[in-house]
């Protein structure tokens, strides 16, 4: 009797610590493709945003720079957020020296230039400020732009002197919520007829 309890116990052991180790198995398989898949997503999305780039930088996109550096930075904004638009109307506002020039994402200018700077386009979470060949992403932009308004917006240049690991963070926060919190457009933002000479189609 005692024999055959041991023994039942031992199958019932076994078979739970089977079913266990299969369970572990089958998760990490899961995990596995789910990764690879990730991988593969990404690099595949990667790698057409270089081939891209690199198509454009043959083509148009050294006369495009050559302009650029001519007529100062360009911002490239997300032209269906509510709140960006928001920000391209303040710059063009405040900015009474016409040093930037805006280009919606959306807009072939604003597209190019994030492909550019290896940025999708379709799935964006910065803003880009770029001047020549040099650009400045996510806080460092936001700060570029204020420092770049001149008078009382420099002071915001203050802000550099908190780390970019800092500033960052809260900035993709508010970068990646910005249609659920402040809205998003049905159309893109369109300028006045004032305006028009100073947002880059």
């Amino acid at each position: 009797m005692r024999r055959c309890w041991k023994a039942k116990l031992f199958y019932n052991s076994s078979a739970l610590s089977k079913s266990f180790t299969t369970r572990i198995v089958k998760s990490r398989r899961s995990n596995l493709a789910a990764f690879l898949w990730t991988a593969v997503a990404t690099q595949t999305r990667t790698a057409a945003i270089n081939h891209i780039g690199s198509a454009l930088t043959n083509s148009d996109i050294g006369e495009m720079r050559r302009g650029m550096s001519e007529t100062g930075p360009i911002i490239v904004f997300d032209g269906l957020c509510v709140l960006c638009s928001a920000n391209a109307q303040f710059v063009l506002k405040h900015d009474k020296s016409g040093h930037f020039r805006l280009a919606a994402m959306q807009g072939q200018t604003g597209s190019a230039l994030f492909i550019r700077f290896g940025i999708d386009p379709t799935d964006p979470n910065t803003i880009i400020v770029v001047d020549g060949d040099m650009v400045w992403r996510n806080s460092d932009a936001v700060l570029k732009i204020y420092a770049g308004l001149g008078g009382p917006w420099r002071m915001a240049g203050v802000l550099n002197f908190i780390p970019r690991f800092i500033r960052d963070p809260i900035y993709f926060l508010v970068a990646k919520n910005r249609y659920r919190i402040f809205g998003k457009r049905q159309t893109c933002w369109i300028p006045t007829p004032d305006q028009r000479s100073r947002v880059l189609a």
